[in-house]
């Protein structure tokens, strides 16, 4: 695994690349993509992060990680859109919890803090309303508490451990809801499940 990082603000690239470096992942020197790095936008809001990194986003990033200093709404569904896998308030942003968060995409998992996804969900610009909105697709009953137990922050073993199931179960009811949502990955599927009401 190749860690790449990216920032228009050359101290705030040093800070994530230092906190990278004591959790024991030297970040890549070479500007070569590859589809098996961990790119980490680094950036004051996300626009900036993201924007920081755009050449190297050809068609999208499948493991993009966003780190940013203010996280609106706004930009947090950017991330989503342009398909982060995890995104992380700097604040928050310790050299454990950015070492974990790395892995973590590059296993193909989403992550989002406890304050991003705070800050992902509020401000709607509609009130919520109980139940599904029209249009929404319709899940199964445990589809639907998976989807619930993953916007609790649990991983698929503590989402195993709850529902009494095995994680390859687990595995394959995210594989399910994410097909069925048409979402690339955790975070979306959550983001996609509050917006359209489910859960």
């Amino acid at each position: 695994m190749r860690v790449r990082v990216r920032s228009g603000d050359a101290a705030a690239r040093a800070v994530v690349e230092a906190k990278l470096i004591i959790a024991g992942l030297r970040p890549a020197e070479t500007p070569e993509p590859s589809p098996q790095d961990v790119l980490v936008a680094v950036g004051d809001t996300v626009e900036a992060a993201i924007g920081a990194c755009r050449s190297g986003l050809p068609g999208g990033h499948e493991r993009l990680l966003v780190v940013a200093d203010v996280l609106s709404r706004t930009g947090a569904l950017q991330a989503l859109r342009v398909g982060a896998r995890a995104l992380v308030l700097s604040a928050e942003a310790t050299p454990e919890r950015l070492a974990a968060t790395v892995h973590a995409a590059h296993r193909g998992e989403g992550r989002l803090s406890h304050l991003a996804l705070a800050r992902l969900l509020d401000g709607s610009p509609e009130p919520a309303r109980p139940g599904r909105k029209p249009g929404a697709p319709k899940l199964t009953g445990r589809q639907l508490e998976v989807l619930r137990l993953m916007a609790d922050g649990h991983g698929n073993e503590a989402i195993a451990a709850t529902l009494g199931c095995s994680k390859h179960t687990v595995k394959n009811v995210i594989y399910e809801l994410m097909g069925q949502l048409q979402v690339r990955n955790r975070a979306h599927a959550v983001a996609h499940a509050v917006r359209t009401g489910l859960i």
